[in-house]
């Protein structure tokens, strides 16, 4: 069962859309992609944690790279912490903030074993307790490890939730609890996966590629874009 929203509903910005034509947009979305999944590579909790964290402020595709050999030696905390902070940090020192990355790495690992038993936790509240662990990352991994509905609100969902006015907010708090508020059932799993997508690849920052956007007609983004010949 999905949680309820943190903030009250009338504290929230008032979505553009209805219900209607937000369930279309998922509609839509899920047609082209049914069962999304994060593009991060990771085999387990742990690692999935440790990509996610190592994400910051650096492209997936970097981190896939950064990662291979790392989690090749080291899958669980215990083994992370056999290698050390300078291994680590020599393995990710190819993507932003590799040294801060590194030292959150060995002291999450190390948190995970002294008080976690090893085991990545499945509720937010021990998840933002993990060295270099936010809202957004335990977000992810609860929907992408644990099956759970949640709303990872970064960059992209941000000005999709904001642009199509399906769930607007001056913050990525607001627009979570809006887009948690607005989001049918039926799409609550994968629904962040699909709106990251949609801003990565269409709904991108600088010009949206709105003559190739399955929910253009739907959008309220008044400034819409045309193919150039």
């Amino acid at each position: 069962m999905r949680a309820k929203p943190e903030v009250l509903a009338k504290n929230l910005p008032r979505p553009r859309l209805n219900r209607a034509q937000i369930s279309d947009i998922y509609r839509h979305l899920q047609s082209l992609d049914p069962a999304p999944r994060t593009e991060l590579n990771y085999s387990n909790p742990y690692t999935l944690v440790v990509a996610v964290a190592l994400s910051a402020q650096s492209t997936d595709v970097g981190v896939n790279k950064a990662t291979k050999a790392l989690f090749a030696k080291a899958d669980t905390p215990q083994k992370m912490l056999a290698l050390g902070e300078d291994v680590v940090r020599d393995h990710i020192k190819t993507i932003g903030l590799y040294r801060n990355k590194a030292a959150n790495v060995i002291k999450l690992s190390q948190m995970l074993v002294d008080d976690f038993g090893g085991i990545v936790p499945g509720n937010r509240d021990d998840l933002i307790k993990l060295p270099g662990v936010g809202r957004k990352t335990a977000n992810v991994v609860l929907n992408e490890a644990f099956g759970q509905p949640t709303m990872a609100v970064d960059t992209h969902i941000f000005r999709v939730a904001n642009r199509t006015g399906m769930a607007p907010g001056k913050d990525v708090v607001q627009v979570e609890h809006n887009l948690l508020r607005v989001t049918p059932d039926e799409f609550a799993l994968h629904a962040h996966h699909w709106l990251i997508l949609h801003g990565r690849y269409t709904c991108v920052a600088r010009t949206p590629k709105c003559f190739n956007c399955a929910i253009s007609e739907i959008c309220k983004y008044s400034k819409k874009t045309k193919a150039v010949d």
